[in-house]
């Protein structure tokens, strides 16, 4: 008979995780990874792109992501040891496809650093009018040398980090409602404007939108990474990461609402990139604009330190294990221990990214790498529950086909609905790696290297 934790010869157990978290501790976690002020970023540009229809937009990409959510936490059960995307898709359809879409998304680990040291940048200069390029090196050096450092935010530094942001955003939340009241009374609070305006509705204008809102999203899938460590995994996993994709589009929804009830025609926005600082600087003056500039500052470096870290560390584990020339980025630095070679690498390319790729472009690579990704995690679902001979005799049609189906379809209109410049970057990127991954394998007769992604 076996004990908890060894058996009874004495002999000590193989070490586990203990599953310890709840429902909460998941939702809690996810919440974090997703950010409760997401959507203040992606304002301005929504607002531009949907012609105004910005709440519209994210809660359509709220019903696309907690669909795809479903498949996360159901294949987060079939796989419980790793909750990577990556290995869904490389075990659950095809090691080839799982290479491309490996591929695919180093595109959005790299551009994430991009993404939130330009969105810094262009933070700072709403607030201090330096030169562009002078702030770019300055925002870009300062992450780089940090991830050079090895330094690294703490759980604790995340918790005081969501404290600032859900203060700052409740204070936008009740000074908006006040100044809303005040100049349209309490009717001015309900409108159907922010959701269909019939004067500017576009079915086109409404896709583009949803595909740019959905990045808002991005970080549920985080929560089948604590697979291992979950109390009732089977239904916590999923569950979490449903309710966090609902919360986040609910709350964000509230947000975006009640700045455009605020701000309501998107055409005399002064920077698109920088709205929403001017709808706080609106609903409550230049104290609420500063906090928001701080907030978003704060925010954007941490994230942009965190995704350069990232970033680096993945070419460590693509050139450690040969799928790029090791010699260079399988290097790791003796005295730090750290691949040092891919942090500076990463840092120049940050900074050419931030100086030539606008930032509107950088946002929708990184939803474009995720987008893609999230396609193959519905079709790994839509194969093993409803295709494999484990589910013959089992099989709901509602849960195992049309979800999963849904997903995938839906995940590849917001696809199609990218900028054209961006599907075609994306496109080239993914040639590139389709070609790279013929060589590697001899025209496909060979297993490919996998990226390893848990050392990310």
């Amino acid at each position: 008979m076996e004990t908890t934790g060894a058996v009874q010869t004495g002999t000590a157990a193989q070490p586990h995780l203990k599953r310890v978290l709840n429902l909460w501790d998941l939702i809690y976690y996810g919440i974090i990874l997703t950010s409760p002020i997401a959507a203040v970023p992606l304002f301005g540009e929504a607002q531009v792109l949907s012609h105004g229809h910005t709440v519209a937009t994210l809660l359509l990409a709220m019903v696309a992501m907690s669909v795809t959510a479903v498949s996360f936490g159901r294949m987060a059960n079939v796989y419980p040891s790793t909750g990577s995307v990556y290995t869904y898709i490389s075990c659950g359809l095809n090691p080839h496809l799982g290479f491309v879409v490996g591929w695919a998304m180093f595109l959005e680990y790299l551009f994430q650093p991009i993404q939130n040291a330009l969105y810094a940048v262009l933070a700072i200069q709403r607030m201090v009018p330096l030169p562009f390029w002078v702030l770019a090196a300055v925002t870009v050096g300062f992450i780089t040398w940090m991830t050079v450092q090895g330094i690294k935010f703490t759980a604790r530094t995340n918790e005081i980090l969501l404290g600032f942001m859900v203060l700052v955003t409740f204070a936008f939340l009740v000074q908006a409602f006040r100044y809303i009241v005040l100049h349209e009374s309490y009717a001015g609070l309900v409108s159907m404007q922010p959701i269909y305006n019939p004067a500017t509705f576009n079915l086109r204008a409404l896709a583009a939108g949803t595909s740019l809102a959905a990045l808002v999203f991005i970080g549920f899938d985080g929560v089948s990474i604590l697979a291992e460590e979950v109390k009732n995994p089977k239904r916590n996993v999923l569950l979490a990461s449903v309710l966090v994709c609902v919360f986040t589009g609910l709350f964000s929804g509230l947000q975006v609402y009640l700045a455009q009830r605020v701000w309501p025609d998107h055409t005399t926005f002064q920077n698109p990139e920088t709205a929403f600082m001017d709808v706080a600087r609106q609903a409550s003056g230049p104290l609420l604009f500063t906090a928001y500039g701080i907030m978003l500052l704060v925010s954007s470096i941490a994230c942009g330190l965190a995704g350069h870290v990232g970033a680096a560390r993945l070419l460590y584990s693509m050139g450690r294990d040969d799928v790029l020339p090791k010699k260079i980025f399988g290097h790791l630095n003796p005295k730090k221990g750290s691949p040092i070679y891919n942090v500076w690498i990463v840092g120049g390319l940050a900074y050419l990214g931030v100086l030539t790729i606008p930032w509107e472009h950088a946002a929708e690579l990184v939803t474009f790498g995720a987008l893609l990704a999230f396609m193959g995690v519905n079709l790994a679902a839509l194969r093993h529950f409803w295709f494999s001979k484990e589910a013959i005799g089992r099989r709901s049609f509602f849960v195992d086909a049309f979800v999963p189906g849904f997903g995938f379809i839906f995940c590849f209109g917001l696809l199609l609905s990218l900028q054209g410049w961006t599907k075609w970057a994306g496109l080239t990127w993914l040639v590139v790696g389709i070609i790279y991954a013929a060589y590697k394998t001899k025209w496909f007769t060979l297993r490919p290297k996998l990226f390893d992604f848990s050392e990310t």
